[in-house]
């Protein structure tokens, strides 16, 4: 049903990625697509009965087309144990794009929302032909190197309150003002928040929210990019706002006045709205894709040399066949790309690093299962695209830290450990190197369980 100028609900469709039900919508009318990621929770039926969201997509109708769905484990999708992981996130957005039939889409992301979809215009270039962020940056929680962001000691407290009174119609209001301003309103509010997520539920996203870091990825985004900000955000402070535009090449910034992080108040989004249409009405040229950002692997045979010797030529060619043949294998099963063999070894690139990291030690278990002993390295960075090839400093890193590790060991780089948060998969620290031929000091990681 198209929603265009009306608030009547519409009938939602699945998406299937993986094994999961991805509940989406669509809605309105354009010449191009925008795929809409609500902050925190969403229902995609009942996000019409609040005049916050009913106002929002009203306006959006009116000159695209907007995809939005409810992310796995909220609102009408199906629900999962635990929290999904970076991987799976881009999984559920192209698995939405595909049933929605959208080849390539403007991505607007708020809040939350916001970092999932900075990761998908980084991985996915050629899909994102812009990028809107609202109200978010690349990390929410506090650090030594980010003092932008909730501390553990004003989070605890916050998160027991969200269990306490979920369902009341009082937590939305803390991240949307004016949404529960009178008792009916109050009411909707509740009802809505229980059909979102459970109690549970909800404080987990806000925990998981609390452990993500995207700040690695954001020099990889190369579509148009309008970061807009209140100057009195108390969610996502401004700083957080800037420093995202500021390490996005093609990024515009603009801030706007007000003390909330987003309004349902009447007024209050009407210039963000302005300046959401004009952007993306306005500058929706194609751009090539000459770079893209991947997490790089590389296999290598431990002892290959004094192997092949004491086996023998013939022997040895017989063994290295089966290892190509299940290393191949395990590439494809995890979705990877065979960039190039290297004799005793492989380079693969992965859109994902959670999957990077099962098919390293599933090749490493694999070797070792018909005598071989393999050592991976692995990092993710934005890569030069050469016709079937990748070049840059991301692949020489790869490379680099592949060569420092021990027999069956996964090694990587701290950027990949933080994109895979979340994904269940331990590492144990393996101290601080030096790179040849890459600059500064770099802390490496080994993979220790999944």
């Amino acid at each position: 049903m198209d929603h265009t100028g009306t608030s009547e609900p519409a009938r939602h469709s699945l998406a299937l990625s993986g094994d999961l039900h991805i509940a989406y919508q669509t809605f309105g009318e354009g010449s191009f697509d925008l795929v809409y990621a609500p902050g925190f929770i969403s229902h995609v039926e009942m996000n019409w009965d609040l005049p916050y969201w009913a106002n929002i997509f009203r306006r959006l109708s009116q000159f695209c087309r907007v995809i939005v769905f409810d992310k796995r484990g909220t609102g009408l999708s199906d629900r999962v144990g635990g929290w999904p992981t970076l991987d799976e996130r881009m999984d559920d957005i192209r698995a939405v794009m595909d049933a929605a039939e959208s080849e390539r889409a403007a991505l607007l992301g708020v809040s939350e929302g916001g970092p999932m979809r900075m990761a998908f215009a980084a991985i996915y270039p050629e899909r994102a032909s812009a990028l809107v962020l609202r109200g978010t940056g690349p990390r929410f929680a506090a650090g030594p190197d980010w003092p932008w962001g909730w501390t553990k000691e004003a989070v605890a407290p916050q998160l027991d309150l969200v269990e306490q009174n979920w369902g009341t119609g009082t937590v939305l209001p803390f991240f949307i003002m004016g949404v529960s301003d009178d008792e009916r309103a109050q009411e909707d509010t509740g009802r809505f928040e229980r059909f979102a997520a459970s109690p549970g539920a909800a404080r987990q996203l806000l925990e998981m929210n609390l452990q993500v870091d995207i700040r690695s990825v954001l020099s990889s985004i190369s579509a148009p990019t309008l970061v807009i900000h209140r100057s009195g955000d108390y969610v996502a402070p401004i700083e957080a706002g800037r420093y995202t535009a500021e390490h996005i090449s093609n990024a515009t910034f603009v801030e706007l006045p007000g003390d909330f992080h987003l309004s349902a108040r009447p007024g209050d989004e009407d210039e963000a709205m302005d300046l959401v249409e004009q952007f993306l009405t306005g500058t929706r040229g194609d751009h090539e894709i000459d770079r893209v950002l991947a997490t790089v692997l590389f296999t290598d045979i431990v002892g290959s040399t004094e192997r092949a010797s004491t086996l023998g030529d013939q022997a040895w060619r017989a063994l290295l066949d089966r290892h190509d043949k299940l290393t191949r294998s395990e590439i494809g099963r995890f979705g990877g790309r065979e960039i190039k063999s290297l004799g005793d070894g492989f380079f693969a690139a992965f859109d994902g690093p959670g999957r990077a990291l099962r098919c390293a030690r599933a090749i490493t278990e694999e070797a070792r299962r018909i005598g071989i002993e393999v050592r991976c390295g692995l990092h993710t960075g934005e890569c030069e695209v050469r016709d079937n090839d990748l070049a840059g400093i991301a692949v020489h890193i790869g490379a680099r830290i592949g060569g420092l590790a021990q027999p069956g060991e996964v090694l990587v780089s701290t950027t990949v450990k933080d994109l895979v948060i979340g994904s269940g998969i331990g590492f144990r620290d393996r101290g601080i190197h030096s790179l040849k031929g890459v600059p500064e000091q770099w802390k490496l990681y080994s993979m220790s369980g999944a």
